[in-house]
């Protein structure tokens, strides 16, 4: 399986448009700030990696998950040259949440919002680009990469020449008072991997990518390939990942690929500065590469982003293209100190000039609640 990336789009905390992103966190920009939509008064957690996009401080409107979604998915299709009839163009969503920020207002505040027609996202797309096949897959975090391999699928089987796929979530008042009272104490940032890490904090964004067949003439400006998507569910606990689903997980990926854990070149980290999560993915890591763990540059994104939850995925996967055909890496923000699973991980600290030559093959991890587990392998384009 080999399918080509011919357009991309992305809105997060540190910009908007995938250029402006990708600048921001290779410059090591935080979107990183004090609470804007709900009463922080009323939680711990005083922080999280908000899009500035509010009215003003504590107001908060309905609908902006899809309005973000809407211009990714905009960013990407025009260019891929698809324009902005998407009628004949299957759009699939990943995402955690869907629209619940905007029920969570309807409910407590009178704020109008359909609940009903606008949750799916599949109403606001057939009005912006009259998009007839749409779907909407919750799935916790590693959604975007779950919606992923099911276009490859579609375009594997023949079935479409041309797939649209999107993640988006918003930061909700309910998720972050759940994340507020497991954490033991409250988090001031995201430090994935790092010793002294305290939790996640979450943040809004959307990404979305255009795959087309790689026979479908489209290689001209394409942003790369994607040559693997795999997906399990080890079901092993709610919320605590299995460092085996992990494993098998990557193995998985990088056999459908065709390649070897020595020719990946970088590894976007899940990395949600979580005790567990960041323990669990390490040991699966080192497991996976052996004595090639020291090989490729790894970094964790959500350092400077916060944890964007059904978006994450794909958002990693972006900027995994981006740094194979520039050969700029984002950093690890806050990381100090590894913990002792990923001692020997080749950390990006500070961006990092590589040569581009040197980058081909990129592996995108993105895990989700209930074990579900999904791991990408794309490829930097042909000159």
């Amino acid at each position: 399986m080999s399918q080509l990336v011919t357009g991309a789009g992305a809105v997060v905390s540190v910009g908007e448009g995938v250029d402006e992103v990708f600048s921001a966190l290779c410059a090591g920009t935080s979107g990183l700030g004090e609470l804007r939509g709900f009463d922080p008064d009323r939680y711990r957690g005083r922080h999280a990696y908000e899009i500035d996009d509010r009215p003003g401080p504590g107001a908060d409107v309905p609908g902006r998950a899809t309005a973000w979604l809407l211009r990714a998915v905009g960013e990407a299709a025009r260019q891929a040259g698809l324009g902005e009839d998407l009628s004949g163009v299957p759009v699939l969503v990943g995402t955690g949440l869907r629209e619940l920020r905007s029920a969570e207002l309807a409910w407590r505040d009178g704020t109008a919002f359909d609940t009903g027609g606008r949750l799916h996202f599949g109403t606001a797309l057939r009005e912006r680009f009259g998009a007839e096949r749409t779907h909407t897959f919750a799935g916790a975090c590693s959604a975007s990469l779950y919606a992923l391999a099911l276009g490859s699928d579609l375009l594997t089987t023949g079935a479409e020449d041309t797939v649209i796929v999107a993640g988006v979530d918003t930061l909700t008042e309910s998720m972050y008072g759940l994340l507020d009272r497991v954490n033991a104490e409250p988090p001031d940032r995201v430090r994935p991997f790092d010793r002294e890490r305290r939790g996640v904090l979450m943040g809004d964004g959307a990404a979305a990518v255009v795959l087309r067949r790689e026979e479908s003439g489209a290689r001209s400006g394409a942003l790369g390939r994607l040559r693997a998507v795999s997906m399990n569910c080890d079901a092993r606990h709610v919320t605590a990942p299995d460092a085996q689903g992990i494993v098998r997980a990557v193995h998985e990926a990088q056999q459908r690929a065709g390649v070897t854990p020595g020719e990946i070149d970088l590894v976007l980290l899940h990395g949600t500065g979580t005790h567990l999560n960041d323990s669990a993915e390490a040991t699966a890591i080192a497991e996976v590469f052996g004595a090639d763990v020291t090989t490729p540059l790894m970094t964790a994104i959500k350092s400077m982003t916060g944890h964007t939850s059904g978006s994450s995925g794909l958002v990693s996967l972006i900027v995994a293209l981006k740094s194979l055909t520039s050969g700029r890496v984002p950093p690890t923000l806050g990381l100090t100190d590894p913990l002792p699973e990923a001692a020997d991980f080749r950390f990006v600290r500070e961006p990092f000039p590589a040569d581009v030559e040197g980058l081909r093959f990129a592996q995108i991890d993105a895990f989700g609640f209930g074990g579900v587990n999904a791991v990408a392998i794309v490829e930097r384009a042909a000159p």
